[in-house]
């Protein structure tokens, strides 16, 4: 059932500390104007929770995933799970960017690897990534690996994001990796891929550096590839 988007005040909660069950909660039941109060009322304390918050919205984010396995959630819900995560990011990010920033920021690919075209992880992914002071190249969807071979050749970025939500994502991503062997590009390049089938034993099938289906762990691990840069 497709939930109806509410009108939110801003509400402040100075001096208080977030309650991120709550928070968890309200992500997973979809409750939009109490996860943006919650939200705001973090950025009104100075943000300094803001990794906090961002962790119970993944929480939360992994009920919805649960009620929609068990056939509670329908797609539409997913839908607009995936925009209430993007709003969330949007909310948080100032908060969330570490580093110096003014300096260079790290490019990096992220996309949808062939014969898949969903796209509600890679962009809560890409959003994150970006408020974590990388300048993502978003190639969509359903991307063959000779595309992302050529974006790789033409912009030299050292770290490649592959997602797929569809258990056949699998297969295309263990041919852009080979495929970034065959040309030559393997030993310079960082692969992590991320998506509901993706587990540790996927990939090393798939021969990637990194697995995750958490956007925070993701964001952590590319920072440390860019930082041994």
């Amino acid at each position: 059932m497709l939930k109806k988007r509410k009108i939110y005040k801003t509400t402040e909660r100075s001096n208080k500390m977030a309650d991120f069950a709550k928070l968890s909660e309200a992500m997973g039941n979809l409750e939009e104007d109490e996860v943006i109060s919650i939200l705001r009322g973090v950025m009104a304390d100075g943000g300094s929770e803001a990794p906090q918050a961002m962790e119970a919205c993944q929480k939360g984010m992994d009920i919805v995933g649960t009620n929609f396995e068990s056939g509670d959630y329908f797609v539409s819900d997913l839908i607009f799970a995936g925009d209430l995560m993007k709003q969330a990011v949007e909310i948080l990010k100032d908060a969330l960017i570490t580093g110096d920033a003014g300096g260079t920021k790290t490019q990096m690919i992220i996309c949808t690897v062939k014969d898949d075209l969903h796209d509600i992880g890679k962009n809560i992914v890409k959003a994150m990534l970006e408020a974590g002071g990388f300048d993502v190249i978003d190639l969509g969807i359903d991307v063959p690996p000779e595309k992302i071979i050529d974006e790789v050749k033409k912009t030299g970025v050292r770290i490649v994001a592959l997602a797929g939500v569809l258990t056949l994502a699998i297969e295309s991503m263990k041919m852009t990796v080979e495929a970034l062997k065959a040309a030559g590009l393997r030993d310079s390049v960082k692969v992590i891929i991320g998506g509901a089938p993706v587990t540790e034993g996927y990939c090393k099938i798939v021969g990637a550096d990194a697995w995750t289906i958490n956007p925070q762990i993701a964001v952590q691990t590319c920072k440390s590839w860019a930082a041994e840069a």
